[in-house]
């Protein structure tokens, strides 16, 4: 290619991301070439949608169904995969990387069951490999790990990477109203998904700290091994609760390296309103990481949307482009992931909220109390929220304890005649 040829982009996956990052590339390309030194174009986008196409595109540029094809098209140069999901996804990716070419992804699942090995594969061929949006939206976080925290080894990273569930959470925090009202408002809005199961369940949250502990800790991670709950059992109640007590209830993703190996979870906990993370708000994300050389630090802003995931593959696609320029594709190698094991979910170690309801007359506190000692769960506090009908509602924190040790009192009290519900269980996370 001589120096003032266009630097061709192919998108496999014309959706709100394939729309917002064409959309980008095309209405900055003026701005994107002054900083690349070449002009960068999209040539060929291909989606099984071809009347989709044909209404959005320029005529200059090529619309195909046929991602192979446009793989193979010498003009391009950049291949961007932008449909989602393991397969066909990771077969085109691979595909292209075999045939040397440069590959941006905004592929969650893929990258978090396939990252280590697409990675080494890239550096195989001498191809570039960058998924900025696979995590976190438009915020900056997987180019921070591979290069501005290089010099850092990373103890642990915390965040919320879920805008669809942070909305609902803040929602329920501000007007109180139910998970299930909250989600339909959501889903009308654009927010949630038709089907709301990846994001309710965890699923999503999940995939992304996967990719970000591989990179902070060069750890190969199997996400079935990840503890994963979701949103789906939380009560109102429990959201203001947690107000009362001076936290908000937010989905976190935490990864922790420990002298055992990797502690990484997935779910809902308490998190105190002095932390910055419980002020972030709406479909908004914020990922806090800590280095043992710079300290704590905490990149916020838009998660979801197809122009802030745009922005992040445009991002990548600069980058890309200013190496093939320099002649330096290549150049971030392949880490050295190690098979580190996965702390045992009975291994955890969290402060935790209990919620239950019970019979209000005398003993029945000391025999909670009891069960909570004979298995080495000690009580920060208790609040008896309501008394009703000869019932209360007990709500308890905990100090620090062992998942398995937390679990198994909760079992016992369970059995206790008095007991009427334990209504939920959710970690704190200070």
């Amino acid at each position: 290619m001589s120096d003032q040829g266009v630097i061709g982009v192919g998108i496999i996956g014309f959706g709100i991301v394939g729309q917002g990052t064409y959309s980008i590339l095309r209405d900055n390309a003026e701005t994107i070439e002054r900083q690349v030194g070449r002009p960068v174009r999209v040539v060929s986008v291909a989606d099984l949608r071809t009347e989709l196409l044909k209404e959005k595109l320029d005529p200059n540029v090529r619309a195909s169904a046929d991602a192979e094809a446009l793989i193979r098209d010498p003009d391009v140069h950049i291949v961007c995969e932008l449909i989602g999901g393991v397969n066909p996804a990771g077969r085109f990716v691979r595909m292209a990387l075999e045939a040397g070419k440069h590959v941006v992804v905004a592929n969650k699942e893929l990258l978090a069951k396939q990252g280590p090995q697409l990675l080494e594969l890239a550096e195989k061929n001498s191809a570039d490999f960058y998924f900025e949006a696979s995590v976190g939206g438009g915020i900056p976080i997987i180019s921070p790990l591979r290069i501005g925290l290089a010099g850092n080894q990373i103890e642990k990273i915390i965040g919320i990477v879920n805008g669809t569930t942070n909305y609902i959470l803040t929602r329920m925090s501000g007007e109180g109203g139910s998970l299930e009202d909250v989600l339909r408002e959501a889903q009308a809005l654009g927010y949630a998904e038709s089907d709301p199961t990846n994001d309710i369940e965890g699923y999503d949250a999940r995939y992304k700290i996967t990719i970000l502990a591989s990179l902070g800790f060069h750890a190969r991670l199997n996400v079935d091994q990840i503890l994963c709950e979701g949103i789906s059992g939380l009560k109102a109640t429990d959201v203001n609760n947690a107000r009362d007590l001076g936290y908000n209830i937010k989905l976190l993703a935490v990864a922790k390296r420990t002298p055992d190996g990797i502690e990484a979870r997935v779910h809902p906990a308490l998190v105190p309103l002095s932390h910055p993370i419980a002020s972030v708000s709406g479909v908004n994300n914020a990922i806090f990481v800590t280095g043992d050389a710079v300290g704590d630090i905490m990149v916020y802003g838009p998660g979801a949307g197809g122009m802030a995931a745009g922005s992040a593959v445009v991002g990548d696609i600069v980058e890309v482009s200013r190496n093939i320029v320099s002649g330096s594709n290549g150049r971030l190698k392949t880490l050295e992931f190690r098979d580190l094991p996965v702390q045992a979910t009975g291994d955890i170690v969290c402060r935790y909220y209990a919620r239950m309801r019970v019979e209000d007359h005398p003993g029945v506190l000391a025999a909670i109390a009891t069960q909570f000692g004979d298995c080495d769960v000690s009580i920060a506090s208790m609040v008896q929220k309501t008394a009703e009908d000869g019932v209360a509602e007990l709500v308890f924190l905990t100090h620090e304890v062992k998942e398995r040790d937390i679990q198994e009192a909760l079992e016992r009290i369970r059995q206790l005649d008095d007991v009427d519900e334990i209504c939920s269980v959710i970690r704190v996370e200070e």
